[in-house]
């Protein structure tokens, strides 16, 4: 099916969302992931991007980082424009915000929009929601971040001075273990696996944690 883009907003360095309108009866939850496809130079592309709105209402967000090893599909939706139209089939994914009571999410790097959206999701759910980010440069979705703070949220930034150490700190801070708490990891390789060694350094369950491993 295809999906129209309605909105397009610069989030941090090199980082933009895009919204859609809904497709109907196309449904998700924060969390689950979306494959988007076209065309370009007539080869056809396909990547997945994790859903960065809460939810799926009557529209849908997505949050892209564009590096120089994104490739082609990247600035394909960079040059997207509102009312332009792409493939989208799914969502996917069974590692997703489940209405647990407590929700912590560990993101690195283009992790952080859904990070953000589980965090949303707890909190619009009045359940607890506590985010630790680390990143290069500068962070993004800094706006939604802040309001996640004024919402009661703990949010802990990590940029690239913080050391293992400290993201071990962090982490440990906010993986208490409490009944009905649900980890979440979504970021690439190195991250995935410096994040459940801190899960396991304090305490917690890293085999029970929903992890999306971006490669």
């Amino acid at each position: 099916m295809n999906a129209t883009v309605v909105g397009r907003e610069s989030v941090g360095p090199n980082t933009f969302t895009l919204t859609f309108d809904t497709p109907e009866g196309f449904e998700g939850l924060a969390g689950q992931f979306v494959r988007l496809s076209g065309e370009i130079d007539d080869e056809e592309y396909a990547r997945f991007y994790t859903l960065s709105s809460p939810g799926i209402g009557e529209t849908f967000e997505i949050t892209v980082e564009v590096a120089p090893e994104s490739g082609p599909f990247s600035d394909y939706l960079a040059a997207l424009e509102s009312g332009n139209e792409v493939e989208v089939t799914g969502p996917f994914g069974d590692d997703y915000y489940e209405g647990e009571r407590r929700a912590v999410v560990l993101a690195g790097g283009p992790g952080i929009g859904a990070a953000v959206a589980i965090a949303e999701a707890a909190v619009e759910n009045d359940a607890e929601a506590a985010v630790v980010y680390r990143y290069d440069g500068e962070p993004a979705h800094e706006e939604r971040l802040d309001a996640l703070v004024d919402a009661g949220a703990d949010v802990t930034l990590l940029g690239e001075d913080a050391d293992a150490a400290a993201f071990e700190r962090a982490v440990g801070s906010v993986v208490t273990g409490a009944d009905e708490e649900g980890v979440f990891v979504y970021g690439f390789a190195e991250f995935v696996e410096s994040a459940t060694d801190a899960i396991e350094a304090a305490g917690g369950d890293a085999e029970g944690a929903k992890v999306e491993n971006f490669g």
